[in-house]
């Protein structure tokens, strides 16, 4: 088991690439800590993780306020004794964020909130913890179009997700000393419920897919897979990475210097 004995804090696990790797984690050997808003999905992921002989349990946990940040770090140390894996998936993709002259500032913000700020206060309670482990791992979900830009206009969540990528570096460098490591997953355009709502019209999907040269939409499982080596010790010597997770879409449009 990759990851025995280790306790893994997923945030937004109550679906896609969040319960996916909530589940493949349990699997590997974790104890996990499901948290989310949607109190309904994240009953459902430790209930499909217990009847597999896993451990977990599931908190309310909205990631934009610190409080329940907090709360759901104490719980991981409460509940299982520890927190080696701490996995910022949680975020949004506002179906009214356009381009910078029409997005309302209001969706900006809320936007801000949950994909940046949320990765922020993770860290921020998440970090105290896993030292007190003596390490671990810390996965932030940032994506494609924080390196390459979107072909449909999403100014907030491209501007979030590049803040991810800039505050990943910026940890890993911080903390790599302590034997804590910090990685962004980037996951290119995926077959979830996220990015299906988003890109709602045939339309808008073919306009997305024609850019991926394998011609398909990847799915959560992939990206779980992505997030397990990043979470287990076979990438111990990685951290501060752009972990590209994306059909082959970056590589077939960014130039190298």
């Amino acid at each position: 088991m990759r990851l025995k004995d280790k306790v893994a804090l997923i945030t937004g696990a109550g679906g896609g690439i969040g319960r996916e790797s909530a589940l493949l984690f349990a699997l590997e050997g974790a104890a996990i800590v499901v948290a989310d808003v949607k109190d309904q999905g994240g009953q459902e992921t430790v209930e499909m993780i217990k009847s597999a002989g896993g451990r977990a349990v599931y908190i309310h946990a909205d990631v934009s306020k610190a409080a329940d940040c907090e709360k759901m770090v104490d719980l991981a140390e409460k509940e299982f004794g520890k927190l080696n894996i701490l996995f910022n998936n949680a975020g949004i993709m506002h179906h009214q964020d356009d381009n910078a002259v029409t997005t309302e500032e209001s969706i900006w913000d809320l936007t801000m909130e949950i994909n940046a700020k949320g990765v922020f206060f993770g860290c921020k309670y998440g970090i105290p913890a896993i030292r007190r482990a003596g390490g671990g791992s810390i996965i932030n979900t940032a994506s494609f179009v924080a390196v390459l830009g979107a072909a449909t206009p999403q100014i907030a969540y491209t501007a979030s997700k590049g803040a991810v990528l800039a505050m990943t570096r910026e940890l890993a460098i911080i903390h790599a000393r302590e034997n804590i490591r910090v990685n962004s997953l980037c996951p290119g355009p995926l077959r979830t419920e996220l990015l299906m709502s988003y890109l709602n019209t045939e339309e808008k999907r073919q306009r997305r897919l024609v850019h991926v040269p394998m011609g398909r939409f990847g799915e959560a499982k992939e990206i779980a897979q992505a997030a397990l080596f990043l979470a287990s010790d076979e990438s111990s010597f990685i951290t501060g990475t752009d972990f590209l997770v994306d059909g082959g879409i970056t590589a077939a449009y960014v130039t190298p210097e």
